[in-house]
């Protein structure tokens, strides 16, 4: 049903507009034999407290990052515990869990960057055809890495840097490389200029599913959260939107254009022309 009353589109970025980093956290799941969705589990469990949850909101250094990110996918302690309790709430057996894990939060976060590196260009073409009717605003509303500050680091695998090879942004050229960053950082030109405005969790200090993140964003905007339909591929960002008033869409892995053909039925105009309907 067309809702008339919006007045913006709300988009997540990772697994949205880009590919899901989440493809590259189950391909790294299944060459270790780690349990499927183990890592995505303990990532969570971290709560706000986590190296991932601080490197979205901007508190640390992208190699005191990686170093707090591998230390704690490593814990199986406290991970088997996690994923215990994840299998009975999902009503699905546990598998044998883990012993130890040497897990490299670098390589593990590098597969990441650069698996969600390439656009999803039905959304990317939804986008531009939202943008050119005038009647919205479009905003991105990301739990991201733009701010990632780091020192002239040396002894870090693949990170040391001389002023010939370091960056403007601070990171050697070979890091940026690795991390798919070399085109312009993880918020390319191109991609921020997708938006009428680009809400960084890494900037504003502070992550979905934070109410207060949504509310920035639709502040920043002139909108009242009810004005909005967000899409995003996380049921937790979702439901924080919902309970603020947000009509809400969510996009399946691969699912892209099932979650457009609804959001041209809210917005009443053809956002996959060309495309097949599904």
């Amino acid at each position: 049903m067309t809702c008339p009353n919006l007045k913006a589109v709300i988009f997540d970025i990772g697994g949205v507009v880009l590919k899901s980093p989440f493809l590259a956290i189950a391909a790294y799941e299944r060459e270790h034999n780690i349990p499927v969705n183990y890592i995505n589990v303990s990532i969570t469990r971290h709560d706000d407290n986590g190296a991932w949850q601080k490197f979205e909101r901007g508190e640390i250094l992208l190699y005191d990052f990686y170093k707090s990110f591998g230390e704690e996918l490593s814990d199986t302690q406290n991970g088997n515990v996690w994923y215990a309790e994840y299998c009975r709430s999902k009503g699905i057996s546990c598998p044998i869990l883990p012993d130890e894990l040497a897990i490299d939060g670098r390589e593990l976060f590098g597969r990441m960057m650069r698996e969600s590196a390439e656009h999803d260009e039905h959304v990317v073409r939804a986008i531009r055809r939202i943008r050119e009717a005038r009647r919205w605003r479009v905003i991105a509303l990301t739990n991201n890495f733009a701010k990632f500050d780091a020192p002239q680091a040396s002894g870090t695998s693949g990170s040391s840097a001389t002023p010939s090879s370091a960056s403007p942004t601070g990171l050697p050229v070979a890091e940026l490389a690795f991390l798919g960053w070399d085109r312009g950082g993880p918020v390319p030109p191109s991609l921020k200029a997708l938006f009428d405005d680009f809400c960084d969790s890494s900037m504003l200090g502070m992550r979905k599913p934070d109410p207060a993140f949504y509310i920035l964003a639709c502040q920043r905007n002139g909108i009242a959260p009810e004005d909005a339909v967000f899409l995003d591929d996380i049921g937790a960002n979702l439901k924080a939107a919902r309970g603020l008033g947000m009509q809400t869409i969510r996009v399946a892995i691969g699912g892209s254009l099932s979650a457009l053909n609804e959001l041209e039925v809210m917005l009443g105009i053809d956002l996959t022309a060309s495309v097949p309907k599904l």
